[in-house]
């Protein structure tokens, strides 16, 4: 049964809505899109809660419009400004000797609990880079294999609970609710890595309007990500200073004449900034000059970036360029240059089915990318933003907690009768589900299980016990 989704990809310059069906195989089929230009955003970030809201909704209205379909609820895009990430990990013993989606779940949750993330930030991802079954490492994936002991190691992604609840609040306002949020970095690379890539390992590098997110890829998953606060509207900005020309203008200089290859000596004519009834002439020498010092610079703080990260030698298939920034001719050779040689693709979306021509554009990456992930196109286990597991060819998988002492009567109740009282504890899972249910409060003390009549002490043995104590 075909089923109906929604993806919003919140950009510093546009907003893009996605309306898709997914049929029963995950083969996605585009019915409607719609555009509109971004309002209450700065560098990625939500700055007016009632300008982004209006926004969302006329890209929404659109979408709405051409799909003939009045869907409620989204998957949206975050930024990747204001995140951290750390490494963290997990160990289980398999109580049964072969690896279940609950052992799985299990020790993504433990790597989760045993993270020491601060309290005003909130998990977006937990992602498996490595699984270690037993003494074996870097197993793609380990369900169904025979093991006493299961391990994992995740690079989790997390942002400021702030940043969270005004997104929220921005697309709650347009009319639909947040089904799940999905970092823009993570998104893009779903939509433009191929599976040699991903084999290889390679950084996704989203290059927008006013910002720019760096994902590493390697080991199956994501390893590292940047935000970047520089994108092709910084072009823009020093065009018109330099040429001494409105804004639009220097738009339009940028998208017409945005080379790097060797400038020609041909003179275009511009109004001038505070006086539009006056033009004067440009070399277009000039405007290369000014273009290029800016893009070499933006390229020098991704090449930092990806060396600050540790994972250079990791990158087999080299850097993957995606996003409107590059349109700009002569991007790929200038990032050869930069980027010490490494090998260098500009990516558009990966094909889809009903995929529009306006989105097959660079700049629509992250839109695309999130209903691919709709469609089970992420990492093959990962845990959401909402902490539910998320397995590739499976459905969403119950949340379980974590392991705290008062969250044990919610984890005695939860959908695995066999989960553990405690992921720290080596015996905790019962070998069959078939047994009964026991009250929580027998399960607390393992001795009370074993005679029946401590049930219910008798009130002379407490007597004596007590007496005993005392004297």
């Amino acid at each position: 049964m075909k089923r109906t989704v929604l993806a919003i990809d919140i950009g510093s310059t546009k907003v893009c809505a996605i309306i898709a069906e997914i049929g029963d195989d995950n083969s996605a089929q585009i019915i409607g899109a719609g555009i509109s230009k971004a309002q209450g955003l700065r560098k990625g970030s939500i700055t007016n809660i009632e300008l982004a809201s209006k926004s969302i909704k006329a890209a929404l209205n659109d979408a709405r419009r051409v799909a003939g379909t009045d869907i409620k609820s989204a998957i949206v895009t975050i930024s990747g400004a204001y995140t951290k990430s750390i490494n963290s990990s997990g160990i289980v013993n398999v109580p049964n000797k072969e690896i279940t989606l609950k052992e799985i779940n299990r020790v993504m949750h433990t790597s989760l609990y045993n993270a020491n993330i601060p309290n005003e930030f909130e998990v977006l991802h937990a992602l498996p880079y490595n699984f270690k079954v037993d003494d074996q490492d870097f197993i793609e994936d380990p369900l169904g294999m025979n093991a006493a002991r299961l391990e994992v190691e995740t690079h989790i992604i997390t942002t400021q609970k702030s940043n969270l609840n005004n997104l929220r609040k921005a697309v709650k306002a347009a009319g639909v609710d947040v089904e799940s949020i999905v970092l823009s970095g993570y998104a893009s690379a779903i939509a433009v890595l191929n599976l040699d890539e991903k084999e290889l390992g390679a950084a996704v590098v989203d290059m927008g309007g006013n910002t720019s997110n760096i994902v590493i890829h390697s080991g199956h998953a994501i390893r590292y990500n940047d935000f970047l606060g520089v994108g092709s509207n910084h072009i823009t900005n020093d065009l018109s200073m330099a040429l001494h020309t409105p804004l639009q203008t220097a738009d339009n200089v940028k998208m017409n004449y945005g080379s790097l290859y060797a400038p020609s000596n041909d003179l275009i004519e511009l109004p001038v900034i505070g006086d539009e009834t006056s033009t004067h002439e440009v070399s277009l020498e000039v405007v290369h000059n000014v273009i290029y010092a800016r893009v070499e610079e933006t390229l020098m703080i991704i090449a930092q970036s990806i060396e600050k990260s540790g994972l250079k030698d990791q990158m087999g298939a080299g850097i993957v360029l995606t996003g409107g920034f590059t349109k700009i001719e002569g991007l790929r050779e200038l990032a050869v240059a930069i980027l010490d040689n490494m090998p260098v693709r500009l990516a558009k979306p990966s094909d889809m089915g009903g995929l529009f021509d306006t989105l097959r554009d660079p700049s629509y990456s992250g839109a695309v990318g999130l209903i691919k992930y709709s469609a089970g196109g992420y990492t093959p286990y990962e845990i959401d933003v909402n902490k539910k597991m998320r397995h590739a060819s499976e459905e969403v998988v119950p949340y379980e907690a974590p392991i705290m002492e008062e969250d044990m009567e919610e984890l005695e109740s939860t959908s695995f009768p066999s989960a553990p009282a405690s992921t720290m504890s080596k015996n905790s899972v019962p070998k069959s589900d078939s047994k009964p249910k026991t009250e929580p409060s027998k399960m607390v003390n393992i001795d009370s299980i074993q005679n029946s009549k401590n049930d219910e002490p008798n009130p002379i043995s407490k007597f004596w016990n007590w007496a005993t104590q005392l004297f």
